[in-house]
């Protein structure tokens, strides 16, 4: 396998040979781009620092509101899911979401997102708990050509609370921890009721204490 001379880099292109050695010709590697790695300690195949590519950002945030019906019971959990009212996720059922904005830190613009699209407020005795979820969820948009790391939460409310929507949503729903699967449309939000149901609900469990944040 031969590379072909050129300019240094380090992404390969495999390029498929025309009318080389067998029946489909001869596959070659190509080097694009950009300067030598020589010298810099750096495997030949690896740029030092990227290109191009696309922008990575942080500034959405994900709230999964839940209810138990009994303490400690996974199966009496249901997640609340909102069916958005615009685009881009129109006619979709998603948790609360939000963008982040300038100089607002992750925990502020969800205690917001939630009192802005489900009536959900800091003092309200119907909030039972608020927990960051250990893991992000990653996820491509390829209109804006974006890979989001969105940061995630939990908050727990009383059987009886009731969410008062704004504009953004048209219509609410309950989904059982049965029919998560079913219910949830991206599988970073199955991941996230999965991290609620075996470690936040759980009785005794390490993580719910760890991960517990402040409701104001």
């Amino acid at each position: 396998m031969a590379r072909n001379a050129g300019e240094g880099g380090g992404v390969f292109e495999d390029r498929r040979g025309r009318g080389g050695a067998g029946a489909g010709g001869s596959v070659t590697m190509a080097k694009r781009g950009g300067a030598s790695n020589e010298g810099m300690g750096i495997p030949e195949g690896y740029r030092r620092a990227a290109r191009g590519g696309p922008t990575v950002r942080t500034d959405i945030v994900d709230v999964y509101i839940f209810r138990m019906a009994r303490e400690g019971d996974a199966s009496s959990v249901e997640f609340l899911q909102l069916l958005r009212a615009a685009a881009p996720l129109e006619k979709t059922w998603q948790p609360v979401m939000g963008h982040i904005e300038a100089g607002e830190s992750t925990i502020d613009c969800a205690r917001r997102e939630l009192a802005e699209e489900v009536g959900l407020c800091a003092g309200d005795p119907a909030w039972l708990g608020f927990w960051a979820l250990e893991q992000a969820h990653p996820f491509y948009v390829a209109p804006i050509d974006a890979i989001v790391m969105s940061p995630r939460l939990a908050a727990r409310v009383s059987m009886e609370w009731t969410p008062r929507l704004n504009e953004e949503h048209s219509d609410m729903r309950w989904a059982p921890s049965e029919a998560v699967d079913s219910m949830f449309l991206w599988p970073g939000q199955k991941r996230a009721c999965a991290e609620v149901l075996g470690e936040l609900v759980r009785p005794g469990s390490a993580a719910a204490g760890a991960l517990a944040i402040p409701m104001e």
